[in-house]
């Protein structure tokens, strides 16, 4: 049954949607990386009624010295050529609940990040923290429809390591892992073995981080339906 209130979570990947809906008082969709598909999702949700939105999961690092597992907390999203400012309430409640948790922007992009070049050109551009292919739908609808919003990520890869091609393209369209694609890829490419090896290693680290940061938020993964309507 669906909560009186609630928050909606917009996650990549089936796992992070998951954890995000362990929350009381949270809806979590999965958009697969794409773009359309997460869109039409958050729509529906917003159609039913809700009370806010949060951008969570994984993210790659911009900023040096970020390690897997780390928190990230946006105070903003920089996207579709706009900064949009997040809900500061919520945002310094999910900061004053997860101890070493860093905040910054974020940057919302339509593809993976997969060079360290890239990821460096990206910092020295806007500064970020760190960049994930959900935030900037998050606040673009949060906008359109005088919603808060927050985002909450943590690191998986680093801001100096690469990300491979099996990687990068071994997701399915519901955010779930798309194995042969993955093997095809190593097929095709073995020396990304190692890379992708670190990868996983990283998600793992990752993932147990947003696990830590469900159990210190609580209902509604610090939302606090009372003060932020």
């Amino acid at each position: 049954m669906r909560p009186s209130q609630c928050v909606v979570a917009a996650t990549g990947l089936k796992a992070e949607a998951s954890i995000a809906e362990r929350s009381e008082g949270v809806i979590a969709v999965a958009g697969g990386g794409n773009e359309a598909r997460l869109g039409s999702l958050l729509d529906a949700e917003i159609s039913e009624g809700v009370e806010g939105l949060v951008s969570f999961g994984i993210a790659g690092a911009l900023r040096p010295g970020l390690v897997p597992g780390s928190c990230v907390v946006g105070v903003a999203v920089i996207g579709e050529g706009r900064w949009y400012p997040a809900n500061e309430a919520w945002s310094d409640r999910l900061i004053n609940s997860i101890p070493g948790a860093a905040r910054g922007a974020v940057v919302g992009i339509s593809k993976p990040v997969s060079s360290v070049q890239d990821k460096a050109a990206m910092y020295d551009t806007w500064g970020a923290v760190a960049v994930d292919m959900e935030s900037h739908i998050v606040a673009r609808l949060a906008q359109n429809h005088s919603l808060p919003f927050a985002v909450l990520r943590v690191i998986a890869d680093t801001a100096s390591q690469r990300l491979p091609p099996a990687a990068v393209n071994g997701l399915k369209a519901d955010g779930t892992p798309d194995l042969a694609a993955v093997l095809k890829s190593l097929a095709s490419q073995p020396t990304q073995l190692p890379d992708l090896i670190r990868t996983a290693l990283a998600t793992r680290r990752a993932m147990s981080g947003l696990l830590r940061c469900h159990r210190l938020l609580g209902a509604g993964l610090g939302f606090g339906f009372v003060d932020l309507r």
